[in-house]
This record gives C-alpha cells, structure tokens and sequence, in this order.
C-alpha cells in the first residue's frame, strides 16, 4: 500500500508537468500521421499491426480519420489542410477492400465458411468505411464522397434489415455490436445530410437491443452474437464504451442506461488515478488480442480505458475523464522509467484510439444537434 501511495503521488506530480490534453492529441495525430504520408511508411506501420491483429490495419485508419475531423470541425481554418488527409485514409480502405476483398482484414478464422447474409460482406468493413465516409461530408460535403458513403448505406442497411436479429454480421455468422452500432451512426448521418428515413430501422434495432441483447446478470450490451441473435461473448469493455457512445445518436436513453451501469461494473479508481476493466469484476471473459494485457488485482485493460476515455467525452462526465486522463500521466510516467516498455507499449492502433478520443465531441454534438422524430410505425 506505501509503495502504490508513493507512486501515486510521483505520477500525480509529473502529471502536472506532462502536455495538455491538446498538445497530447496534437503530438499523437502527427506521429500517426506520419506513418501513413508515404508508401514505405505506411507499409511498415500496416505490417506491424497486421503480424499482431489484421482488424487493426483498418480500425487504426478508421480512428485516426475521425480524429481529424474532430479537429477540423473544432478549428474550421484547419480544414483545407486536413480534408486531403482525411480522404487518403478513407480511399487507402477503399481500395484494399477492393483488391483483397474484406476478409483481408479479418483474422485468421474469418477466412473459413460462408457468410449467411447472400451479400457476403462484412459490416465491420463496411461500417467503418461508411463512417468515415459520413464523418468527412460533416466538415465538407463532397459529391463523390456523398454518392460513396449513400451506397454503402443502402447496403448495410438492406444487411441489417435481412437478419432475422437485425445484427449484421462482422464475421461469417457472428455478428458484434461494436461494428452494427458504428454502422447504424453512419445510417444516422445519411439520415442527417440527406433527409433519408432510416428511423423505423433504428427503433427497431433499439427495441431488439432492449429487449434481447442485454446479459441479465451484468445489465451490460452484450459484445458478440450469432445471425440469429444468439449470444457468444458477455459484455466486454473494448466494445461496451464504444456501443454507448454510439448510442447517444440513436437512443440516448439507452446509452445514457448503458454508460451509467458501465460505470458501477468496469471503472475502477486506485489513488484517483482511473482505469477501466475488460469485463465485470465476476465475469471470466477469454483473454484475446483486442481486450490486450490485464494488469492483475485490479483488472485494469488498456482497451477498455481508452475507449472509457472517449466516451467519457462523449457523455460530458468530467470527473471520469480527468481520472483516466491523470491515469495517461502515470503511464507516462512508467513508460519513461523503462524504455523496453515504451518500445513494447508504441502501437498505431493505440494511439489513434487514443488521438480520437482525446478530441472526440464536434462531429458527435454536430450530428446530435440535428434531432429525428419518432417513426410512423416500426
């Protein structure tokens, strides 16, 4: 207990000599700017994240991408800078999607059977191309952009609407809500920019999620399910932040339901410094690549303190977000005291969740601000 107390108090002191929650978002979006400026750069930095997980080649894109629009949207004269920046992520997906295919991004068992949606396409890789896509006409409405982002709404749109569970699947016959939720934001920015109607869709996956895709014994979303709505994975942190977050577009009730019991099951605070849990204290969730290494007694994931971060800045909760943030000061702090750590800790996809989240907001109350009346009939 001395030793965490003293350590705590060292990293409270030299957090207050780290950078700014700017000058840190600042400094991550050009670090991982410069990793995709050029062909040699990008490579290496692809081939990195596809040797520990190939989601991560797409999903860092994806992150990094809606960073900057964040940035653009917060500070307009930015933006003829940004915009080329922005479009080189989203047509770099684009075009690997279309050379390789989707699976190009899927690990290694997404390869083996048969999608069950005829389409045989995934929503993970659709959704977040479609976000993107989405994000960037909030900065500046472009007609190509426009027309690519409308397709690829009709199609995940008609994917979710063929589900007998209103899930897309992410991979051949699972279906997770961190990419149908990131997909059905998309739909809702469609709605939002072109007065499309999607609101029956939405209540209606909205009513099923309510109804179906909690687990009673946490009162968390569920992380994974089958086509057919069948749970394979409870609730885990890496995904429940992100879900709530994307809620706030499409029922804030549930999401505020979600993140406030988010809260009580997966936050921790040791010496007010915050962390997040992968899985509720009771649950003995499978240790994967995306949930990352778990600090042990106190259960603490990278993951899901990142994307506990962000949506602590998406829901305003002030007092969350500056005790995760004074948890980045106390990394900082480890990560200097050994550089084999720092080598181990210095990851693209990491960072760009993390440069996302530290200025996410604009586009969120942009397309917020726009609010859709209930549907005729579900």
């Amino acid at each position: 207990m001395i030793v965490a107390v003293v350590f705590a108090a060292l990293a409270m002191g030299w957090c207050a000599t780290r950078p700014s929650v700017e000058q840190r978002a600042d400094a991550l979006r050009q670090r991982l700017l410069a990793g995709v400026q050029d062909e040699q750069a990008r490579g290496e930095v692809a081939a990195a994240l596809r040797r520990k997980n190939p989601e991560w080649d797409l999903m860092h894109r994806t992150f990094l991408a809606l960073a900057l629009v964040d940035r653009a949207l917060a500070h307009p004269d930015d933006a003829d800078e940004l915009l080329p920046q922005i479009d080189a992520l989203v047509q770099s997906q684009i075009e690997e999607q279309r050379r390789f295919g989707d699976r190009h991004f899927l690990l290694p068992y997404g390869h083996r059977g048969g999608f069950a949606d005829p389409s045989g396409a995934s929503v993970f890789v659709d959704g977040e191309i479609a976000l993107v896509l989405g994000a960037r006409r909030f900065v500046r409405d472009d007609a190509s952009v426009a027309e690519q982002h409308r397709a690829r709404v009709a199609a995940i749109a008609a994917q979710i609407e063929r589900s007998p569970s209103l899930l897309a699947e992410s991979y051949p016959g699972e279906a997770w809500l961190f990419c149908n939720t990131n997909a059905l934001v998309a739909i809702r920015m469609a709605d939002v920019l072109d007065g499309s109607d999607h609101r029956g869709l939405i209540a209606r996956w909205v009513a099923h999620a309510r109804a179906s895709l909690i687990d009673a014994s946490s009162g968390l979303l569920g992380s994974e399910f089958t086509w057919h709505g069948a749970p394979l994975d409870g609730p885990e942190g890496s995904s429940l932040w992100l879900v709530a977050a994307n809620l706030r577009l499409l029922d804030d009730t549930l999401a505020q339901q979600q993140y406030a019991r988010a809260k009580q099951v997966l936050l921790g605070n040791l010496l007010g410094l915050g962390y997040a849990r992968e899985w509720p204290a009771d649950a003995h969730g499978t240790l994967d690549v995306d949930s990352g290494p778990i600090v042990p007694l106190v259960g603490a994931s990278a993951s899901s303190s990142g994307f506990a971060l962000l949506a602590a800045r998406l829901f305003d909760d002030q007092p969350t977000l500056d005790a995760l943030t004074r948890s980045l000061g106390a990394a900082d702090l480890v990560l200097a005291l050994d550089p084999a750590l720092a080598a181990m800790a210095d990851n693209a996809m990491g960072d760009a969740v993390l440069a996302y989240a530290l200025g996410a907001g604009p586009l969120w109350r942009r397309i917020g601000t726009v609010a859709l009346a209930p549907p005729d009939n579900l």
